[in-house]
């Protein structure tokens, strides 16, 4: 059978393993203890950080909405200024049209007054003072039509 010393080696390998089996246990507990907490403070910091994309989105639409609204808006102040330069340009169209006109009118009554001018020399100084006064009345009264229309245009 076993000896008396055998029993005491036996004991104490059995003791030895039961703490070398305790601290390889303890060590595992320690080692899972810290990756939960290590997984914990990670889905910690993931939360964080898809709280903070969830935020920087809100801003962001927030933002956009604004730059829209705003491009909107100068869209809609471009098209107003945009029609009333085509009024405008219409109207010194008219008026640039007008002022040919009366420009031909001129040179046709100062052409008309030259031509009277020079016949008037053998019929007398009568002739002359009455044309001029025709052409300046019909001049003066161009110029009042003219000035009429376009305050029309206002």
């Amino acid at each position: 059978m076993a000896s008396p010393g055998c029993a005491s080696s036996n004991s104490s390998n059995i003791s030895e393993e039961t703490v070398l089996l305790h601290a390889v246990d303890e060590r595992r507990q320690r080692r899972m203890l810290s990756n939960r907490e290590s997984a914990r403070r990670s889905r910690l910091r993931k939360q964080k950080h898809l709280d903070g994309l969830a935020a920087q989105m809100a801003q962001l639409r927030v933002d956009n909405r604004e730059i829209v609204e705003r491009v909107n808006l100068a869209t809609q102040h471009y098209m107003e200024i945009e029609s009333e330069n085509s009024i405008l340009s219409a109207q010194m169209a008219e008026l640039n049209h007008r002022l040919q006109s009366l420009d031909e009118i001129t040179r046709f009554l100062n052409s008309n007054a030259t031509a009277t001018a020079t016949t008037t020399t053998s019929l007398g100084h009568d002739v002359l003072m009455m044309n001029n006064s025709w052409n300046s009345m019909l001049l003066n009264q161009q110029a009042i039509v003219a000035s009429a229309e376009m305050i029309e245009y206002y």
